[in-house]
């Protein structure tokens, strides 16, 4: 597992701002320590399930390369996010740990983290004021690097509080969502630091957002209502990499899969696999299931929902919980109760009721385990090598959204190769030649 020290080390050692510097003691706030045991079972579990970053863990705890580096992490705080902020803290970095999402985090992963030393502020349920609050703890000593996730550390370092920018380098976003946000700002020309579209690299939406995605949500789904999907009609919304996996799997299992775009090459490509497409007010009528994973906000609406079938089930494996209009489903709402944990009823004026789960939130991580281990793996050794990148060439980059080298792409996925035992060929010097070539 050396490659990657080699492939990333400079001849010019980065000093970080904070070294020599008196660093405040460790806080945290959570909800109870005494939930660590629980915590460290979880985290021992995927350890032995993500190979990569075991091996990234045991490189990093040998060569140091985060020595007195502050990194600020927002990502959703459960075992495997855990297992990245301790193998970054393995290579010497001082990490600051929060949630992206409320209901993901899991309250004794983050005691768990507090026990091994790090800062966590993060609770299970929290408030909109406390969810703020623990965003702006997590960036109170000024961090080096940030690795984000929907963009909340961008988003509070560029508004409420920007003096907390002063010593950043660069970071590293997520999710498709973080990365739209990004580009905009990247595009007004108002980023104040380089950050890497960790997203966007192959080994990251190729698997995590497509197979990790797919799996996950129906997960969640089916363990949340206990009800049948073979035979049901399945509706996605949007046509991306994780709406992808959301229909395959869900064609696996016995579907009739709906399909609603609004760009029209995915929509074909959609046909082209198998499904129907059609518009949101023709699906409704017919979706058992509504799953929504676009980016975007009101992708379903009040009205849409008074075309559903009653009991209609809705959920969202977008990262924010506006594609589906829940402010106005509460405003149009007659009635209201739990009909299942984790799963809201809603009445509607005209008699029928429409389900929804994780109050329309990330549906496969707030109201389950999120992605398996083996797929996190992946993207959280593209995360770590990402950062890795950031550390050692961020004086070189612009103000502006960078992607992930071809380099490290191509080092996570011949490090999977190997975790599996398998092996590929390689182009020998003659047909590098020849592809290299126009001269037949």
């Amino acid at each position: 597992m050396g490659q990657a020290a080699g492939m990333f080390r400079r001849p010019i050692r980065v000093i970080p701002k904070n070294r020599g510097m008196k660093v405040e003691e460790k806080k945290y706030e959570i909800k109870d320590i005494g939930l660590a045991p629980s915590g460290h079972e979880k985290i021992e579990w995927v350890r032995h399930n993500m190979p990569l970053l075991s091996g990234l863990e045991e490189e990093f705890r040998e060569t140091k390369p985060f020595e007195g580096v502050k990194i600020s992490l927002s990502v959703h705080l459960e075992a495997k996010t855990a297992y990245l902020c301790l193998v970054l803290a393995a290579g010497g970095a001082q990490m600051y740990v929060t949630g992206s999402n409320v209901l993901s985090t899991q309250d004794d992963v983050a005691a768990a983290l507090v026990e091994d030393g790090l800062s966590v502020f993060a609770l299970h349920g929290a408030t909109e004021e406390e969810y703020s609050r623990h965003i702006e703890m997590t960036l109170s000593q000024k961090p080096n690097i940030i690795i984000d996730d929907g963009g909340d550390l961008v988003g509070m370092l560029h508004t409420k509080r920007p003096d907390l920018a002063e010593e950043v380098w660069g970071g590293c976003e997520e999710t498709t969502t973080g990365v739209i946000r990004l580009h905009a700002m990247d595009k007004q020309g108002v980023l104040r630091f380089p950050m890497v579209a960790v997203n966007d690299a192959k080994c990251k939406h190729l698997f995590d957002n497509r197979y990790g995605t797919g799996q996950s949500v129906w997960d969640s789904i089916m363990r949340n209502t206990n009800l049948i999907v073979a035979s049901k009609t399945v509706v996605v919304v949007g046509y991306g990499w994780c709406s992808r996996g959301i229909a395959m799997r869900a064609d696996a299992l016995g579907a009739n899969v709906i399909v609603t775009e609004v760009d029209p090459v995915k929509a074909i490509e959609a046909r082209m696999d198998g499904y129907q497409v059609m518009t949101m007010k023709q699906a409704a009528p017919q979706g058992d299931f509504f799953v929504t994973a676009t980016g975007c906000k009101k992708t379903i609406t009040v009205e849409d929902m008074l075309l559903m079938k009653d009991r209609a089930i809705l959920s969202n494996a977008g990262h924010f919980n506006c594609e589906i209009d829940m402010e106005g489903l509460e405003k149009a709402a007659v009635a209201k109760k739990e009909t299942r944990r984790n799963i809201m009823g809603y009445q509607l004026e005209n008699g029928k009721w429409v389900n929804v789960i994780a109050e329309g939130r990330l549906v496969n991580i707030a109201a389950a385990d999120g992605h398996p281990a083996e797929i996190m793996d992946m993207s959280f050794a593209v995360q770590a090598l990402s950062a890795l990148y950031v550390l050692r060439h961020h004086g070189e980059l612009g103000n502006h959204v960078i992607n992930v080298s071809d380099e490290i792409d191509d080092l996570v996925a011949r490090r999977k190769l190997a975790a599996w035992g398998t092996q590929i060929d390689t182009l020998t010097d003659e047909q590098k030649k020849y592809l290299e070539s126009w001269e037949l």
